[in-house]
């Protein structure tokens, strides 16, 4: 059974909503990030954090996109985005999914790749096992 994970854009957070494009910038910029802390420690650190490579379907690049593990532990993640209504006001989120197909390594990157973008933009996210962070100001 497939598992999803939100970020869900609230008040406090730096951007509204996301576009697809957007979304894959922010994990390109994890990726550089990645790269740059391995070369301080001399160590090829951007492959061991990003495993992957962003691939859309012909006709859904507007849609989703996923991850494709490029070493044999990984295998995909899923991506979307989309809004919803709560208390009277749209909220527009990232919908995360791994696929029934996805490994334990599959899911701690998810987890680690939501976190990322979910602090980066102050925002609330739904982790696969239903717990909740809040990356936002709160009052």
């Amino acid at each position: 059974m497939s598992q999803s994970a939100y970020i869900t854009f609230v008040e406090g957070s730096t951007v509204t909503e996301m576009s697809l494009e957007d979304v894959k910038q922010s994990l390109l910029h994890y990726k550089e990030q990645t790269a740059l802390t391995g070369k301080q420690l001399d160590w090829d650190y951007a492959e061991a954090a990003f495993p992957y490579t962003i691939e859309t379907r012909p006709g859904e690049e507007q849609q989703w996109f996923y991850l494709k593990g490029a070493l044999p532990r990984y295998k995909y993640i899923l991506f979307g985005v989309g809004s919803r209504v709560e208390d009277d006001q749209e909220r527009h989120y990232i919908q995360v999914v791994l696929p029934e197909e996805a490994t334990h390594g599959d899911k701690a990157k998810g987890n680690e790749l939501c976190k990322y973008i979910a602090r980066a933009n102050k925002a609330e996210l739904r982790m696969f096992n239903g717990r909740t962070f809040y990356f936002n100001p709160r009052k």
